[in-house]
């Protein structure tokens, strides 16, 4: 009896979009000089939610609110990438995305020698990103270094290997995900993922700037 067609098809998938920004090297060294100059306790986020590390500066949350002119158009890039992200993925028409009225917070990260992100999520969005402004020297004694890290969000998925599924290809394989930013890189993200960033090791600095954003339907 001729055996029908097997249907294999990726389940619990989760979208990860990476995009550049072409000539970002003008707006990086605006946005480097201007973080730079505003990392000091006036911007300090007050209420951090993990335990501060004297390596790693966070910023508080209302960057894309600042009038200069390198924040605006750093602000326009990202919410038009998550924008166009979440128009693609929902199938929402241009006249649907009309009637939704994105909101965002962003703020800043300034890592030096040591620094890291513990693995954490935002629960209060629907989407994530991370630019980066400045991606710090790669280090030869550690080859995560700094690495934007995503957790396998399927507890136990890897409780069994045997040679039956321990070579299985993406997006079945197990394992963490791991990505090494380069400046200009935007990386687009669901906010319920779990990510870290790794110990940044070396003698260089990393700069990265994150939002977080929903869509309340427009009234």
């Amino acid at each position: 009896m001729p055996a029908t067609p097997i249907d294999i098809r990726p389940i619990f998938a989760a979208p990860l979009a990476t995009l550049e920004l072409s000539d970002a090297d003008a707006l990086n060294r605006d946005l480097e000089a201007l973080l730079l100059a505003r990392e000091t306790d006036d911007y300090r986020n007050p209420e951090p939610t993990h335990v501060p590390q004297a390596e790693l500066f966070e910023s508080d949350f209302n960057l894309f609110h600042w009038s200069e002119p390198c924040v605006q158009a750093l602000r326009r890039f990202m919410l038009g990438a998550v924008g166009q992200v979440a128009a693609e993925l929902n199938g929402y028409s241009r006249e649907a995305m009309a009637g939704l009225a994105m909101q965002a917070q962003a703020w800043f990260h300034v890592t030096r020698p040591g620094g890291s992100f513990v693995a954490h999520n935002h629960p209060m969005a629907s989407w994530s990103a991370v630019y980066c402004v400045r991606a710090g020297e790669p280090s030869s004694l550690r080859r995560d270094s700094g690495m934007l890290r995503f957790l396998d969000q399927r507890p136990g998925a890897n409780m069994y290997l045997d040679a039956g599924n321990a070579r299985l290809r993406q997006p079945y394989s197990f394992g963490h995900f791991a990505l090494r930013l380069q400046a200009g890189q935007l990386v687009i993200f669901p906010a319920y993922l779990m990510h870290e960033v790794a110990a940044f090791v070396g003698e260089d600095l990393r700069i990265t700037v994150a939002a977080n954003c929903w869509f309340p339907r427009a009234t």
